[in-house]
């Protein structure tokens, strides 16, 4: 009777691990920004982001509680390392629950270098750009040179701009 409770709660650790994963790896699967999204697969990952900081809180204070209950009745070392794992990892979902990694993959480009269109030998004829002009002063930002960062934070005729796509 003892090993089944010891079984089922290795069970209930593993599931909670992978609902913590889930909260947290669904969401990035599902807003992807570089590939076509659906409105409904939009509507989940946003709702998942909005729970997952506590739904990965409550998992984690779970997943503690069951570590410990299992820890003092387990003997061999492999199985302690695995309960730490499993912790970690548990925890690291809560803490990534936390995190926007979108922002992570759009900063804003630091320091520009900016060159005059004739001087350039990297801007073709047929690529896209975003154009701005205030104040008689106009600047072009090359799409395929934004694609990574999606903005540049740059002043023009006087007045900044943050130029995005």
């Amino acid at each position: 009777m003892r090993d089944l409770r010891r079984t089922g709660m290795w069970f209930v650790l593993l599931l909670l691990f992978a609902a913590g994963l889930t909260m947290v790896a669904a969401p990035m699967w599902l807003i992807q920004p570089f590939r076509g999204q659906t409105p409904r697969a939009m509507q989940i990952g946003y709702a998942l982001r909005y729970w997952s900081p506590l739904v990965t809180l409550i998992v984690s204070v779970l997943a503690a509680a069951i570590v410990v209950f299992l820890w003092r009745g387990t003997r061999r070392l492999w199985r302690k390392a695995a309960l730490v794992v499993v912790l970690l990892l548990t925890v690291g979902s809560a803490w990534l629950a936390r995190q926007n990694h979108f922002e992570w993959m759009f900063r804003p480009l630091p320091n520009a270098e900016y060159v005059r269109a004739g001087d350039t030998d990297f801007v073709l004829d047929e690529d896209k750009v975003i154009a701005i002009e205030i104040n008689g002063e106009a600047a072009a930002y090359p799409v395929r040179q934004m694609a990574y960062h999606h903005v540049v934070q740059d002043e023009v005729g006087g007045v900044p701009i943050a130029a995005t796509y």
